[in-house]
């Protein structure tokens, strides 16, 4: 599009592909208060706080409307500063007013705006009742006194993750945003990724804090307290004390974890190594064979749980393998423990993760042993700025310190690991190697790294064709399923991050709201990754040792009971269902699972025949009716239960048969 003019202030101002006026207008230099916009999201408009003047139009809010060439526009007029002010002081009157006390504090962007605006008072009475606070999820903590309905969470959820376990309910002066049927964050189909705190723009959703319980591990003088530090937040933590994204603060954290009473920090890259070496060997063998293909990485805890959830049929191709978080709790735990003579109980291992999702991942049961868990805490980048700045640390001038050995040496593969891309490319390094024989080839696979949603390379390997597809954003991740489904694309080994850009884009980093900072963050790391002396995990002389003194060989049957788990269906909705036609306390019990699966297998149309025939026989009196959400049998659905007895792949014949048995019975 050839580039036209509007004038904007009376300056005149070009544009070419700017999507509306706001785009226009900062690309003027002039910063236009918003609050419910997203670049990467859609437009709602709801806030109206970045409404301007049109000349000949009158009001308009920036956000929704395109530019035209010849345009007059006035963005700051006195009648739109005091429409501006009155609409804050409105958001303010529905809102909880604990600033000093609420974690969003000096980062609310309610608080900025009124300080902007110059709101000293608000004129208008909050009308609204107190609603109790949702604690329930591992990773996500939701104050619905605290929203004011901008809609931002329930965008995010759906369109950039195609979840929707948020949403909009009731109206007027009633209207909430609240997780499906009321019901809390724990028991919907959440996948704790976190993007709708990260989002949100007041303290209505915060990513649930874990810094307590860490001070009180570090003060406990009969625990060793071990830190491992995610590669991502090395080049984001900066951020939160004035520096720009993306530059590396490795050592700074390492200072400041010891001189917080952390008795060793090693660097999760160690176990990203550990994960790559294990994930590519079973890569390999699924290629041999021919078999269980592609290869779904299984990293990333959000990404998993939406398999487990809304894709049981996928999981025999999900790799078994642990995350590198969970990876380094085994390790820790049960081999690092026992070389320093302790038991597992008296090492704590806290994880500094980009990702609230961890958190809910480090409380899954499979990863502990006789109760005590592998990783014990989980705080985000945002805790561990929190407590630096409790401890009155001055970050930005701590002398670096180096990561403890052996756990805290890595290569360049393990770092970006952070990345969207990175584990796939940190694969490739690996099995370029093993399947061409020649060592120091193949140190970067570019194909793959970028910003787009979806990525597809296809990697040739002397006569090996590997195709490979690399996606961030599960919303992105349903289409590129549903393409495999139809036969349009074909892979060998697929990436899936939730996040956007990955785990430098996670909801435990610093807010930010310009996708051109997950870029800033990704450069960093791939610098990273230039500056140190290895690129490959199996140049890692301690994992080299790891292997020839513990593990014996990747893939071994240690190697399996310690780095790798297993996966299996999770229901989506957690409660009673719905019933429809209750029976009495000695009717006969119908349930039918109206779960994803096993709707699309034919739940619906079944439920729809048996609830014809009860009404058509007159046996509404004997027989109760009854919808669940999930029996997590989703591989030999539809699953019906009648008065308990579970008919797998169950027809209406079959229903049939077992209802008038039933009722022979009673």
């Amino acid at each position: 599009m050839a580039n036209q003019s509007l004038t904007v202030d009376g300056k005149n101002v070009e544009f070419g592909n700017e999507r509306n006026l706001l785009e226009v207008i900062r690309k003027a230099k002039i910063e236009l208060p918003t609050f419910c916009y997203h670049s990467e999201l859609s437009v709602y408009g709801a806030c109206r706080l970045c409404m301007v003047d049109v000349k000949g139009r009158g009001l308009l809010p920036a956000c929704s409307t395109p530019p035209e060439k010849g345009m007059e526009v006035s963005t700051g007029t006195e009648q739109i500063r005091r429409l501006r002010k009155i609409i804050v002081e409105l958001l303010l009157a529905s809102h909880n007013h604990a600033c000093p006390t609420c974690a969003k504090s000096t980062n609310c962007q309610l608080q900025a705006l009124a300080k902007r605006m110059g709101v000293s008072e608000v004129r208008f009475k909050s009308r609204s009742k107190p609603a109790p606070k949702d604690e329930s999820a591992p990773s996500i903590v939701r104050d619905p006194n605290k929203c004011v309905l901008c809609g931002d969470c329930v965008r995010v959820c759906s369109e950039i993750q195609g979840i929707g376990a948020i949403d909009f309910a009731y109206r007027g002066s009633s209207a909430a945003v609240i997780p499906a049927f009321g019901k809390n964050l724990k028991e919907v189909e959440c996948v704790h990724c976190g993007q709708c705190a990260r989002v949100c723009p007041t303290g209505a959703l915060l990513p649930k804090s874990e810094i307590s319980k860490v001070w009180k591990a570090v003060e406990d003088k009969d625990l060793l307290v071990v830190a491992q530090v995610a590669p991502a937040v090395r080049v984001a933590i900066g951020e939160q004390f004035g520096l720009e994204p993306g530059t590396t603060m490795s050592g700074q954290i390492v200072a400041a974890l010891k001189a917080m009473g952390f008795d060793k920090v090693f660097d999760t890259s160690f176990a990203a190594d550990l994960t790559v070496i294990e994930e590519t060997e079973e890569f390999l063998a699924r290629v041999a064979k021919g078999e269980r293909l592609p290869q779904f990485t299984s990293c990333c805890p959000a990404w998993v749980k939406y398999v487990e959830q809304y894709h049981p049929e996928l999981l025999p191709q999900l790799s078994s393998c642990k995350s590198p978080q969970q990876m380094f709790g085994s390790v820790a735990k049960e081999i690092y423990a026992r070389q320093l003579g302790l038991p597992r109980e008296k090492i704590f291992v806290v994880s500094v993760m980009p990702c609230t999702a961890k958190k809910f991942k480090a409380g899954r049961p499979e990863f502990s042993s006789n109760g005590n868990r592998d990783v014990d805490c989980v705080i985000t980048t945002q805790e561990l700025a929190l407590m630096i700045e409790e401890r009155g640390l001055s970050f930005r001038t701590l002398e670096p310190e180096s990561f403890d050995l052996p756990l805290g040496f890595k290569t360049g593969a393990g770092v970006i690991f952070g990345n969207s891309g990175g584990v796939a490319e940190a694969a490739l390094r690996y099995a370029a190697e093993k399947l061409s024989g020649q060592n120091g080839q193949h140190l970067e696979f570019t194909a793959v790294r970028g910003d787009a949603a979806v990525r597809a390379a296809q990697i040739k390997i002397k006569d090996k064709t590997l195709r490979v597809a690399v996606v961030n954003g599960l919303a992105a991740a349903k289409k590129l399923l549903e393409a495999m489904k139809k036969g349009e694309a074909s892979y060998d080994f697929v990436e899936v991050m939730a996040c956007p850009g990955g785990c430098i884009g996670g909801a435990g980093q610093p807010v930010y709201k310009h996708p051109q900072v997950r870029g800033k963050r990704a450069s960093g790391l791939y610098d990273n990754d230039k500056m140190l002396q290895l690129h490959k995990s199996q140049e890692n002389p301690y994992i080299a040792e790891l292997y020839s003194a513990e593990l014996g060989k990747p893939g071994s049957e240690k190697a399996h009971r310690l780095l790798h788990t297993w996966h299996c269906n999770q229901r989506r909705i957690h409660g009673h269902g719905m019933d429809f036609s209750p029976s009495g306390e000695k009717g006969v019990t119908v349930d039918v699972c109206f779960g994803t699966s096993c709707m699309l297998k034919g739940s619906q149309t079944l439920f729809k025949s048996l609830a014809e025939h009860v009404q058509r026989e007159g046996l509404s009196d004997k027989v109760g009716l009854k919808a669940s959400f999930c029996f997590e049998n989703c591989g030999k659905g539809p699953v019906v239960k009648i008065d308990g007895k579970r008919l797998e792949k169950c027809t209406r014949e079959t229903a049939m048969a077992e209802l008038k048995k039933a009722l022979e019975g009673k």
